[in-house]
């Protein structure tokens, strides 16, 4: 791998498009991210929509708009969502994990069975198969036993399963706060370190 970091970062229509904003933010400007290659889904737009205010008729806007005020030193690559052509969609294709967020069951569903219908499922295909880091960040509720046992696959397959659950330790002010913690355990898992702020047992 080369020296700076190069992620996948992709998004599908769950609730919680406030976490897929704020981690491609923290991603943009972070010292050792070299490339951030984002998959949107057309309901991840619509979601984003609804929860943010932010709409866009295409990802890049999506993108652009979520980046506003920052200046990234990241450079970023869009796909089509249904571009299976693209590079996350290889094996070859070399990166440092990828994330999900929001991360729809039916997403995980079709990943734990290996349906890839659209580029986010094969990218996440060629992250089991060659034993790269993948993060699939939950959000549903109640969870039925479809889904266990869905994410009990996933989880022996080599994916982390992690559901957008805040902690409360640190005492958040602000839904920023909460974000920002769901979000520090996912850069954790990506090997950023430097970039978590709280930890148990810290001040």
């Amino acid at each position: 791998m080369s020296e700076t970091l190069r992620i996948v970062l992709a998004m599908t229509g769950a609730s919680g498009s406030l976490h897929a904003r704020r981690l491609l933010r923290r991603l943009a400007v972070a010292e050792r991210v070299g490339e951030i290659h984002l998959v949107i889904s057309d309901a991840a737009r619509r979601v984003a929509h609804q929860e943010t205010g932010d709409k866009a008729s295409r990802a890049e806007e999506l993108v652009d708009l979520w980046l506003e005020g920052l200046e990234p030193t990241a450079e970023r690559v869009v796909h089509a969502f249904r571009d299976i052509g693209a590079g996350p969609a290889s094996g070859s294709f070399a990166h440092d994990g990828m994330v999900v967020v929001p991360c729809s069951t039916a997403t995980a569903a079709s990943i734990a069975h290996g349906i890839s219908s659209n580029l986010v499922h094969r990218a996440a295909e060629c992250c089991l198969k060659e034993r790269r880091r993948l993060i699939l960040m939950i959000r549903e509720t109640p969870l039925s036993l479809v889904h266990l046992e869905n994410f009990t696959t996933l989880t022996r397959a080599g994916a982390t399963v992690m559901p957008l659950a805040p902690p409360w330790y640190h005492r958040p002010q602000t839904l920023e706060d909460l974000v920002d913690r769901t979000c520090d355990r996912a850069l954790d898992h990506l090997g950023l370190r430097e970039l978590v702020d709280a930890r148990w047992g810290t001040t």
